[in-house]
């Protein structure tokens, strides 16, 4: 008896959402003096700035994300006009922030500050969602979908992608 074997091939779709964090899930613009200590290169505003949402509730519905496939990213600017010793304190602050705040990611970008977004990305997925409250970088995500957090709620509307699925 002859046993033929059949390579069978999974197609998976790779599926991201990308998250700025000042403005979008992290109030920077908040803090007091934030742009003065920013020109001072003081990482201060970085680590005190105040969640933008509830970051328990957010990082529930990534992490129920994350169990349907998805990736979570980090994409975010560095402080414009900066040394390397300071977006270096820039990128520990942030994640220090997002390590104080719960919240679980799979990437961490810190990009020098007017980068093209989606070069951090860029033909690693198949679906990349952005969520960032700058319109013009909103408008320049040239690989899927965007939110814009000040017009909607994230939690809202990340839930949506799950809703779809069920």
């Amino acid at each position: 008896m002859k046993i033929t074997y059949i390579k069978s091939h999974i197609v998976t779709t790779r599926r991201s959402i990308n998250f700025d964090m000042d403005g979008t899930i992290a109030d920077l613009y908040g803090v007091k003096d934030w742009l003065a200590l920013l020109r001072s290169e003081n990482p201060t505003p970085y680590r005190t700035a105040a969640p933008m949402c509830d970051m328990a509730e957010l990082n529930e519905v990534c992490e129920l994300l994350r169990a349907e496939g998805w990736e979570i990213n980090i994409i975010t600017w560095l402080s414009k006009d900066s040394s390397e010793e300071y977006k270096n304190l820039v990128r520990e602050a942030k994640r220090a922030w997002l390590e104080e705040q719960g919240f679980h990611y799979d990437h961490f970008h810190g990009v020098q500050y007017g980068a093209t977004k989606a070069d951090s990305v860029r033909d690693r997925y198949d679906v990349s969602i952005l969520v960032d409250d700058n319109e013009k970088v909103r408008n320049g995500w040239h690989l899927g979908a965007t939110i814009d957090p000040t017009a909607v709620n994230i939690i809202e509307k990340l839930s949506e992608l799950l809703e779809k699925r069920a």
